[in-house]
């Protein structure tokens, strides 16, 4: 990639308390290997993206997303500490609706992508995504958002099994530990799952049909588009596995060219006048010959690393690049690049061994030479060593009913921590204690 200003900062922006969010971790090493200096919103000191080398500073906070004047101020406080105008990457749902509905008033002091108001949260919302689809004849897997039980055996009845349950507003969780997807096989794993959901299931839950399909059927899009919704660069993978299995997040991602759902991705964009980085999922469905749009992502996508074109521009550069006024240059996609969640891959690939999709030979033969990893880099080995060691720690505290994803109260209030390309930092009896109360 030929030269460019790398003086503006960036900061990578997330409000989910998940610490095992490889997407940041991307996007802190895709900006800080070109020289920009990358901060970061960080919910745990120990939070394996929070010890990148790449990293200039963190500010380590856990806001209630709700709670929007102090997040606001918060934001207002770092841009203050960084001392002059910088890119900001939202990292997902919360953080990208935020910027839409409240983030005008700090304009001056950050460059993001300028959306209508409501867009974003019409377009993670589940069921919001499918009536919007409707109303562009936009193809997509038929749905409903669960009223009642009898709402949901109806809509079981008329589809049949297995569905897919998905909560309708992921970004703000439910009681119970509930996953935002959840396959279900018959009437009693729907019975238990809107059990566990409780009163959160009547307008949280929302039923999907499950469109048959196998290898080579689930497929994404990652692209950038500028203020005009001129999406560049574009492009288009397929999922090899994903967890859970055929209906999680991408664990083995494989680049694949296919122009037709590169037209439809970008008719689509222009359509709802979207700027900013966007990850939309597919699902190729034989019945009828059309890719059937499942989710649509307002914000990055976490395996947004697959895809570097051979002008060396993702989907994170091209943001950086049009954010601050510079030349996006033009490139074409890689083909066959594959991408590995490490963490995720052997648990979703034990998902395909059990329904007879995948063996042990041919998952091994499937992850050698994988070009890109989510965690593993040779000149940033800090990151994959945490994650190791949060896996181990949840491993361990399994069979306690912990919350996996914790907000902290002591970092209701954000503090900054220079990161480790500023200051070596040592830690704090405070910050191990957190780790270790994973493993209770």
């Amino acid at each position: 990639m030929l030269p460019f200003d790398t003086s503006t900062p960036a900061v990578v922006f997330k409000l989910d308390p998940n610490v095992m969010h490889h997407g940041g971790l991307g996007v802190i090493r895709s900006l800080g290997r070109a020289g920009v200096p990358v901060y970061a919103v960080q919910e745990d000191s120990l939070a394996p993206a929070a010890h990148s080398r790449y990293l200039r500073g963190r500010w380590l906070w856990s806001p209630d997303p709700a709670e929007t004047d102090r997040i606001r101020d918060g934001l207002a406080e770092l841009a203050d500490r960084i001392g002059r105008p910088s890119v900001l990457i939202p990292t997902d749902d919360a953080a990208a609706i935020f910027l839409a509905e409240h983030g005008d008033p700090l304009r001056p002091f950050f460059r993001f992508a300028q959306l209508a108001r409501g867009l974003p949260r019409q377009l993670a919302g589940k069921y919001s995504m499918f009536q919007l689809c409707r109303q562009l004849d936009v193809p997509c897997a038929e749905a409903t958002l669960v009223g009642a039980w009898d709402e949901a055996l109806e809509f079981a009845a008329e589809v049949g099994y297995p569905l897919v349950a998905k909560l309708s507003a992921p970004w703000l969780g439910t009681p119970g530990e509930v996953r935002s997807t959840t396959i279900v096989g018959d009437e009693e794993e729907l019975a238990e799952l809107y059990g566990r959901c409780g009163d959160a299931a009547v307008g949280g839950l929302m039923l999907q049909e499950f469109i048959p399909g196998g290898p080579g059927d689930d497929w994404f899009f990652h692209g950038y588009c500028d203020a005009a919704s001129v999406c560049r660069p574009a492009f288009t993978g397929v999922k090899e596995r994903s967890y859970p299995a055929h209906a999680g997040l991408t664990s083995l991602g494989r680049c694949v060219e296919n122009e037709a759902l590169l037209k439809e991705s970008a008719k689509l964009l222009e359509q709802l006048a979207f700027s900013g980085i966007v990850d939309l999922d597919f699902r190729w469905d034989a019945r009828d010959r059309r890719y059937k749009l499942l989710d649509f992502n307002p914000r990055l996508g976490a395996q947004f690393r697959l895809f570097r074109d051979d002008a060396g521009v993702d989907v994170v550069l091209a943001s950086y690049l049009d954010l601050t006024g510079q030349e996006v240059p033009e490139g074409r996609q890689p083909v066959g690049r594959r991408f590995l969640v490490e963490n995720y891959d052997p648990i979703a690939a034990l998902g395909y061994l059990r329904r007879g999709e995948l063996g042990l030979r041919s998952w091994a033969s499937s992850v050698r030479g994988v070009h890109e990893t989510a965690w593993f880099a040779r000149d940033d080995l800090l990151p994959f060593v945490l994650m190791c060691l949060w896996m181990v720690c949840r491993a361990v505290a399994r069979p306690w009913p912990l919350h996996r994803r914790t907000r902290h109260p002591e970092l209701a209030e954000p503090q900054y921590v220079p990161g480790r390309n500023h200051a070596l930092g040592k830690p704090t009896r405070r910050r191990r204690k957190r780790l270790f109360e994973e493993c209770r």
